[in-house]
């Protein structure tokens, strides 16, 4: 998609990374996620107003850090140096860089020696969060210490004529307090940047890009009923009317009920005809036996495709394929958008076949879940259905690790409907991200009226996000984890423990497969 005004975070392996871009974007800027190594050309080809460096584990020093191939700083625009940035700066720039004596993590209290620019609006003093364990012992020749804390005489520096800043601490973290009011002064006041990105703009361009692409040509949305899938029909279907063909299949890896609640949705909501297709025993015989996540996604996005490619062959104008796919999605599956390890391969961007009967059409491969759902807010998609929990792709598939068949599908159907429903009694389901149940490979010795028991062991997860990219684990009540555990015990034939997941991502992932 093409964008006026970007913001470029050149990422260095921060696990902070992908919030820099969030926070940018909660300001009403466009910014953009590529790694270093990216080439002086093809950062030149995006032409940013400014470019922010991120954290990362390195050291600068470090035979093998982490440095562009090229000198960032003669880009012509300013420049934003976020705690390895700032030190990256002061090395490539003729200041020095040395270990800490006393490594800094958690908060800390930044005493600010100049509020013209980049603290323009604050007080003499603000609460940060800190992540290092080195810092600049140096300030590079043409540059002024603008921050100082009581561990780092030099936390903060800027060189007004080159227009470079930088920053020992992390403002893009929750807990650095006025972290968002200094990235607004960077990419408004210092870059020059109109806040203009927000859900109608995007909506505006994505639609003139859906039609310039698409022109007479069909497109088949996969829907699975989930936020993104639903949003990204209802976009289409306002660019390009009955052009869209959307088709939902049943995988038999679905909530209880889903598929004909989602059939009944659209009909009801949005007046969009959808057609249903039970793939239930493809799914299913294509998983037999298959314990490996990594193979059941593989499997699981195979057959969709496969069973896509059938479909369409049925609307004879059908030259695209929609998905939902999401930002997190891509950095998560896609190695090349920065150094950081790939976690694992998600169903819509992984898996595909190399020879595939359509083109793919993905509208929100540049946003974040919460942009998503500003979007089908803006489209007047009803708040009740925006508020979803995510439901991943894969489905149940991947909330039962090891082999998975019918029976054990049934079980956790039952056990999920029972602990989403106690939530919702609860008043709980707005305040989670995203909870489920999990049927775990374990059984276990149990008691039940007179006769001993051996049998399976339900995980229960629920967590608190805002993109996905990092989680903590909700902090259900006792009474109401007591009340799940009671029902799902007493009324699903085949478990016969609860477990509470209570585990943060990182370094867990929210999905347990």
């Amino acid at each position: 998609m093409t964008h006026a005004e970007r913001i470029i975070i050149l990422d260095f392996g921060s696990q902070y990374t992908q919030i820099i871009a969030r926070k940018v974007r909660e300001a009403g800027v466009y910014a953009e996620i590529h790694p270093y190594s990216i080439s002086r050309a093809a950062l030149e080809e995006l032409a940013p107003k400014g470019i922010i460096l991120s954290g990362g584990p390195s050291s600068v020093y470090a035979e093998a850090a982490p440095i562009p191939s090229f000198d960032v700083f003669t880009m012509g625009v300013p420049v934003l140096g976020i705690c390895y940035g700032l030190q990256l700066i002061a090395h490539q720039l003729g200041g020095a860089v040395d270990k800490a004596a006393r490594r800094e993590f958690g908060r800390a209290i930044v005493n600010i020696d100049d509020t013209s620019d980049l603290f323009r609006g604050m007080s003499a003093t603000t609460e940060v969060w800190m992540s290092h364990g080195d810092h600049v012992t140096q300030i590079p020749q043409g540059f002024e210490r603008i921050g100082h804390s009581e561990n780092a005489d030099i936390c903060a520096i800027r060189n007004v004529e080159r227009r470079i800043w930088g920053i020992q601490f992390h403002p893009e973290v929750h807990h650095s307090v006025d972290g968002k009011a200094l990235l607004s002064n960077f990419v408004i006041g210092i870059c020059g940047c109109a806040p203009t990105w927000n859900a109608s703009s995007f909506i505006e361009s994505a639609i003139a890009e859906i039609k310039q692409t698409v022109g007479n040509g069909g497109v088949i949305c996969a829907l699975s009923g989930g936020v993104d899938s639903t949003v990204a029909a209802v976009l289409l279907h306002r660019a390009i009317g009955d052009q869209l063909h959307c088709i939902h299949i049943d995988s038999g890896l679905m909530r209880k009920g889903e598929s004909a609640n989602i059939i009944e949705m659209f009909n009801t909501h949005f007046s969009m005809s959808v057609d249903m297709v039970d793939g239930s025993d493809l799914f299913l015989t294509r998983l037999d036996g298959v314990e490996d996540p990594e193979r059941k996604r593989k499997i699981i996005g195979a057959a969709f495709i496969d069973l896509f490619d059938v479909e369409a062959k049925k609307f004879s104008d059908a030259k695209f394929l929609a998905q939902g796919t999401l930002y997190p999605d891509v950095i998560e599956s896609v190695s090349t958008k920065g150094p950081s390890a790939t976690i694992k391969t998600h169903h819509n961007v992984g898996g595909l076949p190399e020879k595939m009967n359509l083109s793919l059409i993905e509208p929100f491969r540049e946003l974040f879940k919460d942009e998503v759902r500003a979007v089908g807010r803006e489209l007047g998609i009803p708040e009740w259905f925006i508020e979803r929990h995510p439901f991943p792709g894969p489905g149940l598939a991947i909330r039962i690790p090891g082999a998975i068949t019918r029976e054990k599908l049934d079980i956790l159907r039952a056990a999920d409907e029972i602990y989403l429903e106690e939530i919702r009694k609860a008043g709980l389901y707005t305040q989670i991200w995203q909870a489920f149940a999990v049927l775990l490979p374990v059984r276990t010795v149990g008691v039940m009226g007179d006769e001993r028991t051996y049998e399976h062991v339900c995980g229960l997860r629920a967590v608190t996000s805002t993109d996905g990219m990092t989680a903590d684990w909700f902090h259900m009540p006792y009474d109401v984890l007591a009340r799940m555990s009671n029902r799902i015990i007493n009324e699903v034939r085949g478990i016969n423990r609860v477990v509470y997941d209570i585990s943060s991502k990182p370094p867990a992932t929210i999905e347990w497969e």
